[in-house]
């Protein structure tokens, strides 16, 4: 791998002695991980039934390192029912050092693709209002997919510019992950095309938008509320300058010791001559620790102004036919009322809100709540997000299948399966785990898998 001179160059200067070791992790292949969804089943669960060699990762209790050369965790049918996220080992130590507990409210700046948020999630346990924003319409749809399959209930997904989002939530959040975009030098290994997008230029102009995020993110946390900044690079420039920067107009911010300081280096304030209080912020190094490089740092707002407290907005308002039709539904198809409102409609669409939800009007959204499904004018088509977000209990009619039976590979390729069972809507599961929707009429459950995630899944 040929890295940038102006890169070795620079790192050779800031690690001096330990400058070789870190080069030498470039001719190594990157750890790979997955982090299992508590949402869906326990760590110990998870290692129990999952069928990969997995080793615990130490900074997180659902992540796992697996063998790449032995497993394949992308193409397993559990990955399809969402019951494990791949990511990067270092990127789980973010939302562990934001620690976000239930019933609170948190914002994900920049979530695509949204292996953050699904940490965030099922640290809330389906509890609280998590609003995920990615500005990038594209990396929006992996985002929402993600969330989707990972069975989240109680999220949002925005598409904003930061500052749109100042005023419409001032004071509002307990906690804010802010995983700012960067240069991507922790990244180089894991993905060499980032290294071509890479110059001391760029990440001056990386810094500069950093900067400007944490600036317009700051008036959104309550006081005595918690914000995470983290990157997957290594120049203090992006890291440490930055948070200097931004406690030198904040007072009110004061940053505090991250946790896994057992596991991680600390940061370097010594580089930029800068505040020793940034000792407590963490880089992870790829020649220290099993993972790719990233810098952690926690803020927490000890004063300021309390934020004006927020009325719930109004959303497109759901009309007597729709809430009909879902009504019918869900009195037919599930156990108990789960979702028992409130609703908004998005054209024929959907959604299960939260009731406490600032107005979004003016904004950009992707995702108002839980899609439900679409309430057409005589009946009501369940979505897949709904199928992952429940569980097999909650469902009167369901037909399980193991990961083996030849009928869930006929079922993952959109074919409809001979089935004696009651007519209507049926939750088609794996070892238990929902996995989609068929319908039953005429001895045949017919297939309403997505076509766009119809393949030979293993």
């Amino acid at each position: 791998m040929q890295l940038p001179n102006d890169y070795q160059t620079q790192m050779t200067h800031l690690l001096g002695e330990e400058a070789d070791s870190f080069f030498a992790t470039y001719q190594e292949e990157p750890s790979r991980g997955l982090r299992v969804n508590s949402l869906k089943l326990t760590p110990t669960d998870g290692k129990d039934r999952l069928p990969f060699t997995l080793t615990p990762i130490p900074w997180t209790d659902t992540g796992f390192f697996y063998d790449h050369h032995k497993d394949r965790p992308g193409k397993h049918v559990f990955h399809a029912a969402g019951l494990y996220y791949i990511q990067d080992p270092s990127a789980m130590a973010p939302a562990e050092a934001l620690d976000p507990k239930p019933g609170e409210r948190v914002l994900d700046l920049c979530a695509a693709p949204g292996g953050k948020t699904t940490q965030i999630a099922a640290k809330m346990k389906g509890s609280g209002i998590l609003i995920a924003n990615e500005i990038s319409r594209e990396r929006r749809k992996a985002l929402v997919e993600n969330i989707e399959r990972c069975g989240v209930r109680n999220a949002i997904v925005l598409g904003e510019d930061p500052r749109h989002l100042t005023t419409r939530f001032a004071g509002w959040f307990d906690r804010i992950l802010i995983d700012a975009p960067c240069s991507g030098e922790g990244m180089f290994r894991k993905d060499p095309a980032t290294m071509e997008r890479w110059s001391l230029r760029s990440t001056q102009a990386a810094a500069e938008l950093q900067f400007s995020i944490l600036e317009a993110t700051a008036p959104m946390l309550r006081t005595g509320g918690r914000l995470v900044y983290s990157t997957c690079t290594f120049n203090p420039r992006e890291n440490e300058s930055v948070i200097h920067q931004f406690i030198s107009n904040h007072p009110e911010f004061e940053v505090v010791r991250a946790p896994g300081v057992n596991h991680f280096s600390p940061a370097r304030p010594d580089w930029a001559n800068l505040d020793p209080s940034l000792n407590h912020a963490v880089r992870l190094w790829p020649h220290r620790l099993r993972g790719e490089g990233h810098f952690i740092c926690v803020l927490e707002k000890r004063a300021g102004e309390e934020g004006a407290r927020q009325k719930p907005g109004k959303l497109p308002p759901v009309h007597k036919e729709a809430a009909h039709v879902f009504s019918n539904f869900a009195k037919e198809t599930l156990v108990e009322d789960i979702f028992p409102g409130p609703y908004t409609l998005f054209g024929d669409h959907l959604y299960h809100i939260p009731d406490d939800l600032p107005s979004l009007k003016g904004l950009v959204v992707e995702r108002p709540g839980l899609h439900l499904g679409q309430a057409k004018r005589k009946h009501f088509a369940p979505s897949h997000a709904l199928a992952l977000a429940l569980k097999s209990e909650e469902v009167k009619r369901r037909i399980n299948l193991s990961p083996k039976d030849e009928q869930l590979q006929r079922y993952l390729r959109g074919e409809a399966l001979p089935y004696e069972g009651e007519k209507g809507w049926t939750l088609v599961t794996v070892d238990h785990f929902p996995l989609g929707w068929g319908k039953v009429s005429g001895g045949l459950l017919k297939n309403h898998y997505p076509k766009w995630l119809r393949s030979e899944v293993v």
